[in-house]
C-alpha cells in the first residue's frame, strides 16, 4: 500500500512542469537564451546563442554575454545546444512525464509567446502542443488569490519573500523555476482555480476569464502562514541539491 500511495503522489507531481526563459530583451522580437524546467526531482537546463544581440539592460539583469559566436554567464563559458536541439529535448523532457501541465509566472504575455513563435520558425508546435494538456500562469493566478493581502508587488522574487521567507537567485531560469515549484506547493490552487486559469498557445491570446461573482476573489485558498517555514525548507533543500550542479553548462536530469 505505501509503494502504491507513494507511486500515486510522485504521478501527482509529475503531472506539472515549472518552466522559465531567460531572454535578450523584453520586446517582442527578442530570443530565449535559457530554456529551464522542472517537475518534482527532474530538471532540464539548456542554453542556446541567440541570433539577436543581448540588450544592455537584459545582459546586466541576467548576467548573460555573448563574445565571438559563444555565450558566457558571469564570464563563465557556457555550452550551448542549437534552438532546435532546445526545442526538441524539452519535447522529450514533456512525454517523459505524460502530457504534464506547464505552469510559469507571466507566461501567458511573455514566455509562451515567445515559445511559440519559436516553435512555428521550427514547424515543431503541433509536437509540442501534443506533449502538454495545458498552461497556467501564475502571476493572474496570485493576484487572484492573495488580492487582499495588501502586497506591493506580485513579482516571483517578491512572492518567494513574501510568503516563503526567502531570497534566491532570480532572473536564472533554473532557480527561478526551482523557486515557482516551492512557491506553487504553498499557494495549493483549488482545481475550479487552476482551470479557470488554464489557457494554451491558441488561447493565450484572449482576454483571462474572470473570477465568479460573490466568490470573494478566491482569498479563501490563500495559504495559511504557518505552513511557510515547511516550504521555506523544502527550498533551501532544492537549492542545496542543484549547488554541486550550478556550474553546470548542458544538465538534464531525469
Amino acid at each position: 500500500m505505501q509503494n502504491n500511495d507513494s507511486d500515486g503522489a510522485e504521478k501527482s507531481q509529475r503531472s506539472l512542469v515549472f518552466f522559465d526563459l531567460e531572454t535578450t530583451g523584453l520586446g517582442q522580437t527578442c530570443e530565449m537564451v535559457q530554456l529551464a524546467a522542472v517537475s518534482g526531482g527532474h530538471s532540464l537546463n539548456l542554453y542556446v546563442i541567440p541570433r539577436c544581440r543581448m540588450e544592455r539592460g537584459a545582459a546586466r539583469v541576467t548576467g548573460f554575454r555573448v563574445r565571438r559566436h559563444r555565450l558566457y554567464l558571469h564570464r563563465r563559458l557556457v555550452l550551448t545546444n542549437s534552438l532546435r536541439e532546445v526545442l526538441v529535448s524539452f519535447i522529450a523532457f514533456l512525454h517523459m512525464l505524460g502530457r504534464p501541465l506547464v505552469i510559469g509566472h507571466n507566461i501567458r504575455r511573455f514566455d509562451c509567446p515567445l515559445l511559440a513563435r519559436a516553435l512555428d520558425q521550427l514547424d515543431l508546435r503541433g509536437e509540442f502542443e501534443a506533449a502538454v494538456s495545458g498552461y497556467v500562469d501564475t502571476l493572474p493566478l496570485a493576484r487572484e488569490m492573495l488580492k487582499e493581502r495588501g502586497l506591493q508587488s506580485f513579482r516571483q522574487e517578491n512572492l518567494v519573500r513574501e510568503l516563503l521567507g526567502l531570497d534566491y537567485k532570480a532572473h536564472d531560469a533554473l532557480e527561478d523555476v526551482r523557486a515557482l515549484q516551492a512557491l506553487y506547493s504553498v499557494l495549493q490552487p483549488t482545481a475550479e482555480l487552476v482551470c479557470r486559469h488554464r489557457f494554451t498557445l491558441d488561447t493565450m491570446g484572449l482576454k483571462p476569464a474572470a473570477p465568479p461573482k460573490g466568490s470573494g476573489g478566491g482569498s479563501s485558498t490563500a495559504p495559511p502562514v504557518g505552513t511557510f517555514q515547511t516550504h521555506s525548507e523544502a527550498l533551501r533543500e532544492q537549492r542545496r541539491q542543484g549547488h554541486e550542479g550550478k556550474h553546470e553548462t548542458h544538465r538534464v536530469t531525469v
